[in-house]
């Protein structure tokens, strides 16, 4: 009997050192996973955080990640999803792997956490672009996450076939499962990296910046972060058939009708047959072919987001947000004057002389005015009306900015008299500007620490404020101040807040009856 004891004492003891971490091991859901140390971080990239949507997963939801034997090795990015172009980490359908960069000298520091979602017209995007390396942001004192989901038709095909497979009765938006998959996966693993699950900031930009602020719309998402920084995001304008910048929208029923054209076009007669379409086949060339969106589908999205931040319905929680100077370069509304009112007059409708004033025309139709019109449709009237809605129903502060720091370009140059255009942004936030690049300035890299600092200020305390930077005032519908980012930040008013309130205007009409009835025609 004692020899018995002390054999399996020597066992259990045996399997313990089998069972030790080396050195950049962490055990996950899943299994054990090796990174790679520096002087001063460790970084995990390609971590599975659900199985390949792959077969029959093609258009589910992220199912719990499959378990691996011995130990997986975490040192390079994982392919991106299926997209047009060519990503520097390659593309696949097996694509929910996401990214971690930790400064933290052992697992009980409780670092706050920001978690990156990229942009790309939820059509394109990677974790794996070296904008978006976590490391600079790192080593301020924060766990870095990125977090990649499915794009195009493969992340938000809506059907009638899938929704009757489905439990909820619904289809689309598997990008956004994607997503809170990966918030999941954080909650349940960020303690092994020293980070703190009681301390997590959702950020992104563009497509990204538009899913914080629907994931701040979503009941499955509640609980799973604490902060939220958008940038150049916002979804808050009515549903629509016919879409455009910041009317992106559809119903469930929209999207479904839209989806059955889709499996026409491939000449299938069920999903089933759809899902053995190969991936490649699946995803846009460019814009040419029908992308991914999001959808009002009664689940992910309970509703208008609007009417949902107007009653309250929404997780209340710090938020930074804001946008570009110069958005609507990215975005052009007609090459010429004619082109140009005929756009106004398809999209707004009976608002469009209306806007034409408030946006007016001057001899160069890509002249400033025109650009603040898409600007403001597509990101400046969503985050400032994000802003007013939070600040009227909820309890948590707000933080606004107007971002106006770009490269500078030759006197003579098209882009000379240009403001910051869309996306610019991303690498300053990072503070990943290249500084091999002669079009950056001392001032450039001044405002990219300062946006750093406050980024990760608002990450630690949600608040963006802190040492060697200015005072950022709270954003009350009382005191509507933004903070000026550019190469001097100051505190200003509103952006052209007397055509947002013509913007504003139009949207109020949307969503009268007859605002509806006509968005729906059009």
């Amino acid at each position: 009997m004692k020899i018995n004891t002390l054999l399996l004492a020597v066992a259990m003891l045996l399997l313990g050192a089998c069972t030790k971490l080396q050195p950049g091991q962490v055990k996950v859901d899943g299994g054990i996973i090796q990174g790679t140390l520096t002087e001063d971080m460790a970084i995990y990239k390609g971590i599975p955080f659900a199985a390949p949507p792959v077969g029959n997963l093609r258009w589910k939801a992220p199912q719990p990640v499959e378990k691996w034997e011995g130990v997986k090795q975490t040192s390079e990015y994982a392919p991106a999803p299926m997209q047009g172009g060519n990503p520097a980490s390659g593309k696949s359908e097996d694509c929910l792997y996401l990214n971690v960069w930790s400064p933290a000298k052992a697992a009980n520091e409780k670092l706050p956490v920001l978690v990156w979602i990229y942009g790309g017209g939820f059509s394109f995007g990677s974790t794996s672009d070296p904008v978006h390396n976590g490391e600079n942001l790192a080593r301020k004192g924060v766990v870095v996450v990125s977090v990649a989901y499915r794009v195009g038709q493969i992340g938000f095909l809506a059907h009638p076939e899938l929704s009757a497979e489905n439990p909820n009765n619904v289809s689309g938006n598997y990008g956004l499962l994607d997503m809170i998959a990966g918030l999941q996966w954080v909650q349940n693993n960020i303690k092994a990296f020293g980070g703190d699950p009681g301390k997590v900031t959702i950020f992104g930009e563009s497509a990204g910046g538009i899913a914080v602020s629907m994931l701040c719309a979503s009941p499955l998402a509640r609980g799973l972060f604490h902060g939220a920084i958008s940038q150049s995001g916002g979804s808050f304008g009515p549903t629509r058939p016919t879409t455009y910048p910041g009317e992106n929208m559809k119903t469930l029923e929209q999207a479904e009708q839209d989806g059955v054209e889709y499996a026409k076009s491939f000449g299938v007669s069920s999903i089933e047959k759809l899902r053995e379409v190969d991936a490649e086949n699946l995803i846009p060339r460019g814009w040419t072919m029908p992308g991914g969106w999001p959808i009002v589908d009664g689940h992910v999205i309970p509703d208008d987001q609007f009417t949902l931040y107007k009653n309250g319905n929404y997780n209340d929680v710090p938020v930074l947000i804001g946008y570009n100077s110069d958005e609507g370069l990215s975005f052009p509304s007609g090459r010429t004057s004619e082109e140009y009112i005929a756009y106004l007059n398809e999209r707004f409708g009976p608002y469009a002389d209306k806007l034409l004033a408030a946006y007016p025309l001057t001899d160069n139709v890509v002249a400033r005015s025109a650009r603040n019109l898409m600007r403001d449709a597509a990101f400046g009237w969503p985050t400032w009306s994000w802003a007013r809605l939070q600040t009227q129903t909820g309890h948590s502060p707000v933080y606004l900015y107007y971002f106006d720091q770009h490269p500078q370009y030759p006197e003579n140059s098209p882009q000379a008299d240009h403001g910051t255009p869309h996306g610019v942004d991303v690498a300053y936030v990072f503070m990943n500007l290249d500084k091999k690049n002669p079009r950056f300035t001392p001032a450039d890299f001044e405002i990219s620490e300062i946006m750093g600092t406050y980024w990760i200020n608002f990450a630690k305390y949600g608040n963006p404020n802190g040492e060697n930077v200015s005072q950022w005032p709270v954003f009350t519908n009382n005191n509507p101040q933004v903070m000026y980012l550019k190469a001097q930040p100051q505190i200003g008013p509103v952006p052209d807040e007397a055509s947002l309130k013509v913007m504003d205007a139009y949207f109020e009409w949307r969503r009268t009856p007859d605002g509806k009835e006509w968005g729906n025609k059009n």
